[in-house]
């Protein structure tokens, strides 16, 4: 059952990631005015603001890793008690 639950936390972690990558990209055109850079050929792009964009973006990727994690860890975990209780 543990490999069930590791999938499914992958899953949501993908899912959350896709979720935060649209957000973070209508955010920082809602605040900035254009749109995030992405790809090698956006040469219209300062490297100031790529660099802030790629920040931000790896910023909320990693939390949202962290607590997907931690979310399956506990899952994992009432499984389990939940087992040996039955």
């Amino acid at each position: 059952m543990n490999i069930f639950f590791k999938l499914l936390g992958a899953g949501i972690g993908m899912g959350a990631g896709f979720v935060a990558t649209k957000l973070v990209n209508g955010v920082w055109e809602k605040t900035t005015g254009n749109k995030p850079p992405k790809g090698h050929d956006d040469m219209e792009t300062s490297l100031r603001s790529a660099l802030a964009f790629a920040l931000v973006s790896s910023s909320v990727t990693a939390i949202i890793q962290v607590l997907t994690s931690r979310a399956t860890q506990r899952a994992i975990t009432r499984f389990a008690k939940t087992q040996d209780i039955v």
